[in-house]
C-alpha cells in the first residue's frame, strides 16, 4: 500500500533514506514536534505522550536499527551524527521551515547535535532527561546512584537485584536478552515504580530493545564547549530521582545554553511524562505556545 500523500496524516509512515527505511508515527494536533527516543536501541512506544498530543502534533521517530526502521550495513555507522542525519531527512520530508524537537536521554544527544548543525530547522528545543556529555564521570555517577536504589526501596526485595542486573544488561548478547534485561531493571528508571506497579506493569511487559552495534566502541558524547552556540529557545526537563541523567546534568545544559529554561520534576525519575504527566505537559505547552515559563522551576 502506498503511503499517504500528507506526511502529517495521523498514523504510521515509512520513507526510504539512501536505501534505508525510516519509520515514524504521527499523532496529535497543533504545532509539529519531532520526538527522538532514548537508548540507543529502545522501541519508541515507551515515549508515547497522549497528554501532550492534545496540544502538539507529535512525530515519533523509530530510530534506525529499531522497530520498523531499517538497519545500517556497517556497525560503525551507528553514531550520533548518523541519527541526526536521518532526523534531518524526516524534517525535510515534512516540508516545514522549522519544527520543535524533543529528545529524551540518548535522543537528547541527537537533539543537541542537530540543534548545533541545523539551527534554522529547530523552532524550539526540548531536552528531556539528558546530558551534555557522557564518559567516565557520567557512568560512575549513574552506577553510584543505582547502587543506592536498594536503600531507597528497602521494602522491595526486587530492588536489591537491580544494580547487578543493570550491569549485566550493558553486555546483553542479543536483542531478546537485551529486551529481557531492560524489562528487569525498568523500576530503576522511576522515582517509585512499585507504588504504581499496577499502572506501569503493561509498559514493562511491552518494552522492546535492540542491541546497539557500537556500544563497546562508542566514543563519549561531549558538547559542553559548544552549548553556547545553541541559540534556539530551549526547555530542559530533569527528574529529581533520575539515576542516569540526573538534574546535575540538566543544570549543566541550562548554564551552557543562554536561551534556556529549566524544569525540575520533583517526583520523577527518568520518565516524567509518565510520572508527572500534568506538570510535564503544562511546561511543554507553555514553552511551545510562548505563553511563559514552566510552572515548576528551580
Amino acid at each position: 500500500m502506498s503511503p499517504p500523500s500528507d506526511p502529517l496524516t495521523p498514523g504510521s509512515h515509512t520513507i526510504s533514506i539512501r536505501g534505508v527505511l525510516q519509520r515514524f508515527h504521527v499523532a496529535g494536533t497543533g504545532p509539529v514536534c519531532l520526538v527522538h527516543p532514548g537508548g540507543p536501541g529502545l522501541g519508541w512506544e515507551y515515549l508515547r505522550m497522549p497528554h501532550l498530543e492534545q496540544h502538539l502534533t507529535l512525530v515519533y521517530l523509530e530510530p534506525i536499527g529499531t522497530g520498523g526502521s531499517g538497519h545500517l550495513p556497517r556497525p560503525q555507522d551507528y553514531r550520533i551524527d548518523t541519527y541526526a542525519r536521518f532526523l534531518h531527512s524526516v524534517v525535510e520530508h515534512l516540508n516545514m521551515p522549522s519544527v520543535f524537537l524533543l529528545g529524551h536521554s540518548h535522543g537528547g544527544f541527537v537533539a543537541q547535535h542537530y540543534a548545533l548543525t541545523h539551527p534554522a530547522a529547530v523552532a524550539g528545543l526540548i531536552l528531556y532527561d539528558t546530558s551534555p556529555c557522557t564518559g567516565q564521570e557520567f557512568w560512575n555517577q549513574a552506577l553510584d546512584n543505582l547502587d543506592r536504589l536498594p536503600q531507597r526501596h528497602a521494602d522491595q526485595p526486587e530492588a536489591a537485584t537491580i544494580p547487578h542486573l543493570f550491569r549485566q544488561a550493558l553486555a546483553a548478547p542479543d536483542n531478546a536478552s537485551y529486551t529481557q534485561a531492560l524489562r528487569a531493571v525498568l523500576p530503576a528508571y522511576f522515582a517509585d515504580y512499585w507504588a504504581r506497579e499496577a499502572d506501569l506493569a503493561p509498559l514493562r511487559a511491552s518494552l522492546r530493545a535492540w542491541v546497539d552495534p557500537m556500544r563497546a566502541e562508542q566514543p563519549p558524547f561531549d558538547v559542553r564547549d559548544n552549548l553556547g552556540q545553541i541559540t534556539t529557545p530551549t526547555l530542559i526537563i530533569s527528574g529529581a530521582h533520575d539515576f542516569i541523567c540526573g538534574p546535575g546534568w540538566g543544570r549543566l545544559l541550562h548554564e551552557g545554553i543562554a536561551h534556556s529554561q529549566f524544569l525540575l520534576l520533583q517526583d520523577s525519575g527518568h520518565l516524567g511524562h509518565l510520572e508527572q504527566p500534568d506538570a510535564f505537559t503544562t511546561a511543554i505547552h507553555a514553552f511551545t505556545c510562548g505563553t511563559g515559563r514552566p510552572a515548576e522551576t528551580t
